[in-house]
């Protein structure tokens, strides 16, 4: 008899604990996909920085396992309503592919932070030296004003940047040196990055900037699958102790007291 309890107490928080995942699960799925149209967005403002086209691809896999993570938190919520050996199954497939998914995010996240740090140093300082002194709507001088009016900062370093740049890319004198417009700070309308007025531009560097905001992202979305992991597995072994509980219908025939 007290075996017989024990097993319906693992039972009854069983049951319990898959519930409860089932509504945890759809809001980790708005976290994950919010980490994911965080990032795919950053990838559309800042692309010209990274040409590679598989840049996006931890969004898009964050936003996919979002998605699936509402269907599972449903079944979970039905199974520990009603077992079904359907559903049970299908709630166990779908923790799978989930499990494969958010792992091959966080290798994902932690691959892209070491390899971006690295590139991020010499796209900046690609975008600076290149950047025209014309305000032409070349890519890069799009992208580099767009970075530095977003972000609020001024050169990669800081804004002393431009002063080594302004000469030999602007084609101006030597003592002219000017900083883009789009160092202004906006509250300064007839700002021309004139040297002379320093309080009328941002003076922090652009490279520490993005790269915090990128680091933060993938660190965000690295974190929230490892907690969703952590959680799918619970729900895995919640599962599984229902369905042990759970005899096959369609088996039952062979119970000894059928041949009685």
């Amino acid at each position: 008899f007290s075996h017989y309890s024990t097993q319906s107490n693992h039972w009854l928080f069983a049951r319990f604990l898959l519930k409860f995942l089932g509504f945890v699960f759809w809001g980790t799925a708005a976290a994950l996909a919010f980490g994911g149209v965080w990032w795919i967005l950053i990838c559309k403002d800042y692309g010209y920085l990274f040409q590679e086209f598989f840049l996006s691809l931890p969004g898009c896999l964050a936003v996919a396992a979002a998605i699936i993570l509402l269907p599972t938190g449903v079944l979970a919520i039905s199974v520990s309503a009603k077992c079904s050996r359907y559903k049970q199954g299908a709630l166990m497939y779908l923790l799978l592919v989930l499990l494969y998914l958010e792992m091959s995010l966080a290798v994902l996240a932690q691959i892209y932070s070491i390899w971006m740090a690295s590139e991020l140093k010499s796209s900046i300082g690609y975008l600076v030296y290149h950047y025209n002194g014309t305000r032409s709507q070349a890519p890069g001088n799009s992208t580099m004003d767009v970075i530095q009016r977003k972000l609020q900062c001024c050169g990669a370093q800081n804004y002393t940047d431009w002063l080594k740049e302004t000469a030999a890319s602007w084609h101006l004198p030597a003592e002219k040196a000017y900083v883009p417009e789009s160092c202004c700070k906006e509250e300064y309308s007839h700002c021309r990055g004139d040297l002379g007025h320093l309080e009328q531009f941002f003076q922090e560097g652009c490279l520490k900037k993005l790269e915090d905001q990128l680091h933060f992202v993938m660190v965000y979305m690295f974190w929230c699958c490892i907690v969703v992991s952590v959680l799918e597995l619970l729900a895995g072994v919640s599962n599984g102790i229902l369905m042990k509980h759970q005899p096959f219908h369609n088996l039952r025939f062979l119970e000894s007291s059928n041949f009685l």
